[in-house]
């Protein structure tokens, strides 16, 4: 029998591994869509997903459809999103007899009064799960401590696309995007995400105030958000706010850059389950600024020293420091950024699907199952 995956969305740095799951282990992806102010707006098309998808691919009309799909399916594999989605697909699993897999991002439970009103139920689903998916071993950590021990447990490395990161980018394209944005000569100090206050942007722009006049140094925002200043103040410290850009062009601004900055904060709604930005600016070989409330710093992939550097979140003395050090230090940049690179090299669409399949067989699927029944 096939097995079920049920999330909200589909967007493209997921399609390598949901491709790989369905043809090694004949996973079947359903989407509910709805919210999530987490979730980018050009994450949100599913309808344009759904027709696109290179695997098969569902949408749920409601979210408490997700509590049948196990009466059709060998296993369920639920990702934490969505308030009704998760309680129901494991619900329904337990009354089919199906194992239960969860697809675990927190390392610390959101603190709003409806998050800690679920808390229980996801105290009850991290025990009772027949095994559990972690973004990395910073999840995993905390999974087991509700969990009572790593047993059942599995790190899915997450990744992005080589083929859209990794790729090489001429001058020309360099030279383009920066007379798109209408920087000045200089290194460039970047930022890409959503401008929002848990991704720390006040906090850098604070910073970037302490060395905004440094070598001729820019710093250039690309994402949208409230936090978007008015025009008459972007230019101020060399302060450029490039607004969105397609993913498929994210690559030159990350080759044009020097330093890529993940300043991102602790909220009572909100802990950075990864930042897979630090991935895409690696994968160009630039070096990575991450706080300690980023899960890729907390998860291992950003070290301190040694594949980038690591600050306290929310301190501003301490993220000016580490700014200034790259900028004034190009030998320290090409260190990092190398080093960075290298350590990618575990962070792959393959070795997340393997452990999607250590997990299946430690819930007792056999493994090749799904493979088998999909073909």
């Amino acid at each position: 029998m096939s097995i079920a995956l049920v999330t909200n969305y589909l967007p493209g740095y997921r399609l390598p591994l949901y491709r790989l799951l369905a043809e090694r282990l004949g996973v079947e992806v359903y989407c509910f869509g709805g919210g999530g102010a987490y979730v980018a707006q050009e994450h949100r098309d599913l309808d344009r997903q759904l027709a696109s998808a290179p695997f098969p691919a569902h949408a749920l009309a409601r979210q408490r459809n997700a509590f049948a799909l196990a009466e059709r399916h060998g296993a369920v594999i639920a990702s934490t999103v969505g308030r009704v989605a998760l309680p129901a697909a494991y619900l329904g699993a337990r009354r089919a007899r199906r194992p239960l897999l969860l697809w675990a991002s927190l390392w610390r439970h959101p603190r709003t009064a409806a998050h800690l009103a679920s808390f229980p139920l996801m105290r009850h689903l991290y025990r009772r799960a027949d095994a559990v998916l972690t973004y990395g071993p910073h999840v995993s950590r905390y999974v087991a401590r509700y969990r009572g021990s790593d047993r059942g447990v599995f790190a899915a490395p997450q990744c992005v696309e080589p083929d859209m990161f990794a790729r090489e980018v001429t001058a020309t394209e360099i030279a383009q995007w920066r007379r798109e944005l209408g920087l000045p000569d200089g290194p460039v100090a970047l930022f890409v995400g959503r401008l929002v206050r848990a991704k720390g942007i006040e906090t850098l722009l604070a910073a970037w105030r302490a060395v905004a006049h440094e070598g001729g140094a820019s710093l250039c925002l690309i994402g949208d958000g409230p936090l978007r200043l008015d025009r008459a103040r972007r230019q101020d410290g060399r302060v450029f706010f490039a607004g969105g850009f397609p993913r498929d062009r994210l690559s030159a601004a990350y080759a044009a850059a020097d330093l890529v900055v993940v300043p991102s904060i602790e909220t009572p709604r909100f802990l950075e389950p990864w930042g897979l930005v630090c991935n895409e600016a690696m994968s160009q070989a630039r070096p990575v600024i991450a706080t300690t409330a980023v899960g890729a710093a907390a998860g291992g992939l950003v070290r301190d020293g040694e594949t980038g550097l690591v600050v306290p979140a929310g301190d501003e003395r301490a993220l000016a420091e580490a700014m200034s050090r790259l900028l004034h230090d190009p030998e320290l940049r090409a260190r990092l950024g190398s080093s960075g690179k290298a350590a990618l090299a575990a962070y792959t669409y393959e070795r997340a699907a393997d452990a999607f399949a250590r997990a299946l067989e430690a819930a007792g699927v056999a493994a090749g199952i799904g493979a088998d029944s999909a073909r």
